[in-house]
């Protein structure tokens, strides 16, 4: 009779997990933990009193105040309300500008050609390395002399560079996504009729989404809590938007309520966190996408 030998072990036998997951865990709960306690900060002291902002540094507050929020809401002869709606329109229509005119530049240099492309492609690069408070104060003498600053609308200087793809970062951003589209679909459209126009028309325009999304969202992002170019032009307390407003809780030579201020600015976090995440899919994808999906 034949002994039969038992099997060896399976090569493949599950081993225990080391603790390195855990130590991975631990570490970004920690990195989380920095990051979003100034903002648990931010919140719990909103609903906090005057006497406790000032002695208790804790995170939750010792009594609850929620009259914060309708101080800061009615602090002011204007509602703060009236801020927010400022502070909106100047984002959308900052949003709409810069999608149009960063667009139709990126495809001029990205597609057309023209004498000296490469030059002033270097050229608007290269406006990247200006600091913007380099370039208030040029600006801010143009449109002086121009009689608009201070106007009916006071929201033009403001407005008018972002109709002129004056933001070369988005430019670029839309170059490099126009250059990976294939040029095959630029001729095909040759081949049936269409010109440049409608190349952009019916070709660029609606595979350049996710990079027109990705404009967006940064663009309302920074329009939404941009401070100094909105301080220096705009002077009327009605006209104010919401980074302008809540400087005005704070005051020098008068008792500075800084409970409404908190619970203003907790507010005036929403809906920046509400676009992202509205449009955080199509965000990751227009960084992303470097040509046509198949």
């Amino acid at each position: 009779m034949v002994a039969v030998t038992p099997t060896a072990a399976a090569p493949n036998a599950r081993r225990r997990p080391g603790g390195r997951p855990v130590l991975r865990l631990l570490i970004l709960v920690a990195i989380v933990a920095v990051v979003l306690y100034p903002l648990i900060w931010m919140v719990g002291t909103s609903v906090k009193s005057q006497e406790e902002i000032v002695n208790n540094i804790g995170l939750l507050p010792e009594r609850f105040t929620p009259g914060n929020y309708t101080d800061g809401w009615s602090n002011f002869d204007v509602s703060f309300g009236r801020f927010f709606l400022n502070s909106a329109m100047v984002s959308l229509l900052t949003v709409v500008g810069n999608g149009l005119s960063c667009l139709l530049a990126a495809y001029a240099f990205a597609r057309l050609r023209f004498r000296l492309r490469g030059m002033w492609f270097a050229v608007m690069i290269g406006t990247l390395l200006l600091p913007g408070h380099v370039l208030i104060v040029p600006q801010y003498i143009l449109f002086r002399t121009l009689g608009l600053v201070g106007g009916e609308w006071p929201y033009l200087p403001l407005l008018i560079p972002q109709f002129l793809a004056t933001e070369a970062f988005f430019v670029f951003l839309m170059v490099q996504f126009m250059r990976g589209v294939p040029r095959e679909l630029d001729e095909a459209a040759r081949i049936d009729g269409a010109g440049p126009y409608g190349i952009f028309r019916y070709v660029i325009l609606p595979l350049s989404r996710p990079a027109l999304v990705t404009t967006a969202i940064f663009s309302f992002i920074w329009t939404w809590n941009d401070f100094f170019r909105q301080l220096v032009f705009l002077s009327q307390l009605e006209d104010y938007t919401v980074p302008v407003a809540l400087t005005l809780f704070i005051d020098s030579t008068s008792q500075s309520a800084v409970g409404p201020m908190f619970a203003m600015s907790v507010l005036s976090l929403l809906p920046v966190f509400l676009f992202f995440v509205a449009f955080q899919r199509m965000l990751v994808e227009g960084i992303n996408t470097s040509g046509i999906k198949g």
